[in-house]
């Protein structure tokens, strides 16, 4: 029978196989996945060398391949090359995404901004676009979206219709100090990949602290060297804009005509979608419930796949 922290290993190296992600001891340690509900008086966090020490140990022996420094399931060695691949692609997306948040940092009311998804994870493939999560200050969450919409457009950089590669995706705006409305597993794998790129995450990851009932040895993502920095002059004349447009008749306006818009787009009927539009937070995920339930769906059949052939070890041994 495996150990509690055997069962979190396996299931945080099943859920990533669902990704084609290998993960290497790190990463595993970082984003380790709890594979049962909290137990009153079980050891919820683990260090690194009880996680090295079960990896290289006999639990997990016959249900966990290593090769290169990444964890994987058998017979699933060819995602290494792959994921180094992809991190090659992703580097060069991330230039691309920076020289967009650059210009950013001058929009009024921007707090903080982070890239997500698939690029965050440095897994993304040629033809992907680039997310990005953008923190505006509360009470001025539509005036934010329309400026740094109305922005990265001028830019040529907005995703739209079939201008998918390298542009940026603005699907998802949240007001300074907010909790996400959507904690799940899947939630808090994008929220706990977030590479911020511009302002401190330190208080969103404070509010949003149910992504450890997820992953309890989770902490924040920092890659300082990445960081756009907030210069003097961003600072003045993102403060002059914000002074200029401080009128609340001009939020209320945009938030009407967005709402609007919103209601009236085919993709927040149609099944499947996720659209959040609150004051809070702004939210356009047309797929994200398949996307969800697809890889639920395959990560608990591994899961089970993976359990009931241990069972079978355990007869055997």
């Amino acid at each position: 029978m495996l150990s509690n922290l055997a069962k979190n290993i396996l299931t945080t190296i099943v859920y990533y196989d669902v990704l084609d992600y290998p993960l290497t001891v790190f990463e595993i340690s970082k984003y380790l996945i709890r594979s049962e509900e909290k137990q009153p008086g079980v050891e919820e966090k683990f260090d690194l060398a009880q996680i090295m020490r079960v990896l290289g140990g006999e639990e997990l022996k016959k249900l966990v391949e290593e090769y290169q420094g990444f964890y994987f399931l058998p017979n699933r060695q060819e995602l290494v090359a792959q994921r180094l691949e992809r991190n090659k692609i992703s580097e060069k997306k991330i230039k691309i995404a920076l020289r967009v948040v650059r210009w950013l940092r001058f929009i009024p009311f921007a707090r903080m901004i982070a890239i997500t998804g698939r690029l965050a994870m440095k897994n993304a493939e040629v033809r992907s676009d680039l997310d990005l999560l953008v923190v505006i200050k509360k009470g001025k969450l539509f005036t934010g979206r329309f400026l740094v919409t109305a922005l990265v457009h001028l830019l040529g950089q907005r995703r739209h219709g079939e201008k998918i590669k390298n542009r940026i995706c603005l699907n998802h705006f949240l007001a300074d100090g907010s909790i996400a409305e959507v904690q799940s597993l899947f939630s808090a794998n994008e929220y706990s990949f977030l590479l911020p790129v511009f302002g401190s995450f330190s208080g969103f990851y404070t509010k949003n602290s149910w992504i450890k009932e997820f992953k309890p040895n989770f902490s924040e993502n920092s890659e300082s060297a990445r960081n756009v920095k907030d210069s003097l002059f961003s600072k003045t004349l993102r403060g002059l804009g914000e002074k200029i447009l401080d009128f609340q008749f001009i939020e209320k306006a945009l938030s009407k005509w967005q709402k609007e818009k919103i209601r009236k787009n085919p993709k927040t009927s149609q099944k499947g979608s996720v659209i959040i539009c609150k004051e809070t937070e702004l939210a356009f995920w047309p797929n994200f419930e398949n996307q969800e339930t697809k890889i639920f769906e395959k990560f608990s059949q591994k899961l089970e796949a993976l359990w009931e052939k241990n069972r079978k070890f355990g007869r055997m041994a």
